[in-house]
């Protein structure tokens, strides 16, 4: 999941090589922190937020088989 999420966010920004993400794992939830340069975050969450909409819906549907709630937050 971390590797999709990457591969998303590096074709979106003109700073592929500030792009991280860290994940945070519980008994329910997977938490992936995707960091973009500050430049950059405008261009992952789009306009009214539709992109990073669009990305945390293929990130879900791509985590159904995992039993856990997958949440993508995007932070500069």
């Amino acid at each position: 999941m971390k590797e999709l999420i990457l591969v998303i966010a590096k074709a979106l920004v003109d700073h592929p090589d500030d792009v991280r993400v860290g994940v945070k794992d519980d008994d329910r939830s997977t938490i992936y922190e995707l960091s973009v340069h500050p430049e950059d975050v405008g261009k992952v969450i789009g306009k009214q937020g539709r992109i990073a909409k669009a990305m945390r819906t293929v990130v879900t549907s791509a985590s159904v088989k995992s039993n856990k709630r997958v949440i993508v937050d995007i932070i500069s």
